[in-house]
């Protein structure tokens, strides 16, 4: 299945300064029972959003009308607890592109690039100016440009630079999936093997 094409992004963020944010807490077990990538974002953070009434709590980031955007920032260590693809299926369904950490589990992290969201780690120094400034601006913007690698806050210009595995940075950049990528390359394929008889 195809992804999104991701180049550039201006957006304002949502801010979740909670560190050590599981997979089960991102997307509780109860709710993995769908096999189609839409439909999480329902359950996003599920049990933090909604109490045993099902009635939304007021306190939680996601609830307040003060913040929105397409960029989650997130607490040190997130994603991490078991592997399961439908943390990053939920973020990205309930319209986030981008995650922004000082450090996320391994898996969590492939688990995203390969469906289309953005992990970008940054520094906790970085990540504590972010915080700082939409706590002090809900509205304040941020550009994240995949091609040179940079998460920028707009108004002044600081920027931090990101590191990413190259094929998933050109797989992304193109809205390619693994699949994608191979039919893309079939006809350096088709030569090598020609190459080879």
């Amino acid at each position: 299945m195809a992804i999104d094409k991701f180049i550039s992004l201006t957006s304002s963020a949502v801010p979740l300064p909670i560190e050590n944010v599981d997979t089960d807490q991102i997307i509780p077990a109860r709710f993995l029972k769908a096999v189609e990538r839409k439909g999480f974002g329902d359950n996003l953070f599920r049990d933090w959003r909604y109490d045993k009434n099902n009635q939304p709590v007021p306190e939680f980031i996601l609830n307040k009308s003060t913040y929105s955007g397409n960029i989650l920032v997130a607490g040190k260590n997130f994603g991490s607890g078991s592997s399961r693809e439908h943390a990053a299926w939920a973020i990205y369904d309930f319209g986030f592109k981008v995650v922004v950490s000082s450090f996320f589990a391994d898996i969590f992290k492939n688990n995203a690039l390969n469906n289309g969201l953005l992990p970008v780690q940054v520094d906790e120094v970085f990540l504590e100016k972010i915080f700082t400034l939409i706590e002090d601006d809900p509205n304040v913007e941020f550009n994240v440009d995949l091609q040179t690698q940079r998460f920028t806050i707009v108004k002044t210009g600081e920027y931090a630079s990101f590191d990413i595995n190259p094929y998933k940075k050109e797989c992304l950049l193109n809205g390619y999936d693994d699949i994608d990528y191979l039919v893309n390359c079939r006809d350096e394929i088709k030569s090598f093997e020609i190459s080879r008889n």
